[in-house]
């Protein structure tokens, strides 16, 4: 008689990284991990897609710049401490449900339907994020509607997972790490593995943290050796559109026109240079969590609209040159229009502008997204 071969049951899986202290911890920190991406992308899509409640400070001039480098850089975080997570809980899958207990087997079902849901939709965030700001796009869908939406799924899948697993993690949490006697064994014990495990789990979501993190934070570029972004660029800055990429030409005798409810005027780039102008140090930071600082040289937006005699204190619409980008156009509110900081911008670093950086002027204004930051810019509409 042939024997089956009996199948694997949690209780076989021994090792110390299986333990539900450490399914614990992994958990506690993967959720501040996801909790910091998820706050900081939600912030960044209201900031894209105001709905009308929505404001938003621009001061400090960096905000933006942090808020979306954490955002990246939690995510990054959050990739060896899921991959820890699901090592820590494999062995679940050996549960047998209870076949003969119809309420239990309907628990067991939607308790994995959920689980099964929430890895699914982690994974698709953090992989789909990678190749984000590596600028790859390997699918037929909008990614930022696409991550938006499944994000949401992420927290309400999370949430609910934490409202079943919290009795259990809330005593696997209270169980103590024993660091052992002065005199240790040959063998390192059950606690001395835990904890060596969770020390990797933390060291290589920090090491993966620090390879990346110079994207945003110009002193670590040097060490950051997986940054997708740094200084290098046209002017020393670095750019995701070229002028050639989105087919600008810019018509012989250029002239910005300025337009609000019942006026108009325009201005030749001549025109432009002659006004006051002033500097400021401001970042470009890029939804791909990438940002580096420069100088800008232009023309503040709230003197033009003054200069022209249009009104003050309402949203600008800013229109580029760019026929058919997705972001061919952007609205300030009325906070950024009526900032001193929010410039024409002309020069970079005290150059005239090149191509790829926006010429013949750009928008540049303090603590905003860069696809936001008009390139080639044509005219500026005062809304009502």
């Amino acid at each position: 008689m042939i024997r089956r071969p009996r199948l694997p049951a949690p209780e076989d899986f021994t090792a110390p990284s299986h333990s539900p202290l450490v399914t614990a911890r992994l958990g506690l920190w993967l959720g501040v991990a996801f909790g910091l991406c998820f706050g900081t992308g939600l912030l960044s899509h209201y900031l894209q897609h105001p709905p009308g409640w929505f404001t938003w400070p621009t001061r400090p001039v960096n905000l933006y710049r942090i808020t979306q480098g954490v955002h990246v850089l939690s995510g990054v975080a959050a990739i060896p401490l899921l991959l820890a997570k699901m090592w820590s809980v494999y062995p679940r899958l050996f549960v047998r449900p209870p076949l003969r207990q119809p309420i239990r087997l309907s628990a067991h079902a939607l308790e994995r339907i959920s689980v099964l849901v929430l890895v699914s939709a982690a994974f698709f965030e953090l992989v789909t994020g990678l190749f984000n700001v590596a600028q790859s796009y390997p699918w037929g869908f909008f990614f930022p509607r696409a991550h938006y939406a499944v994000a949401w799924l992420v927290v309400g899948a999370m949430l609910l997972h934490v409202a079943v697993k919290v009795p259990v993690a809330w005593a696997a949490l209270g169980t103590p790490l024993r660091r052992g006697s002065a005199v240790r064994a040959a063998a390192p014990g059950p606690d001395a593995q835990r904890r060596a495990f969770l020390r990797t789990s933390a060291g290589v979501a920090g090491v993966a943290v620090l390879a990346t993190a110079g994207v945003t934070v110009p002193w670590l570029r040097r060490v950051s050796p997986l940054a997708w972004r740094s200084a290098s660029g046209p002017q020393g800055v670095p750019i995701n559109r070229t002028a050639a990429a989105a087919r600008v030409v810019v018509p012989p005798g250029w002239r910005l026109e300025i337009v609000w409810p019942g006026g108009r005027d325009t201005l030749s780039l001549a025109d432009l240079a002659a006004l006051p102008q002033r500097t400021a140090e401001l970042p470009i930071a890029c939804v791909e969590g990438w940002s580096a600082s420069a100088h800008w040289t232009g023309v503040p937006v709230v003197d033009l609209l003054r200069r022209a005699g249009a009104p003050i204190g309402r949203p600008v619409r800013v229109t580029s040159l760019e026929a058919d980008g997705l972001y061919a156009a952007s609205t300030l509110p009325p906070a950024h229009a009526r900032d001193p900081l929010t410039l024409l911008a002309l020069r970079i670093n005290g150059d005239e502008l090149s191509p790829d950086h926006g010429y013949p002027c750009r928008l540049i204004a303090p603590s905003r997204p860069g696809v936001l930051q008009t390139k080639w810019v044509a005219r500026l509409e005062v809304l009502r």
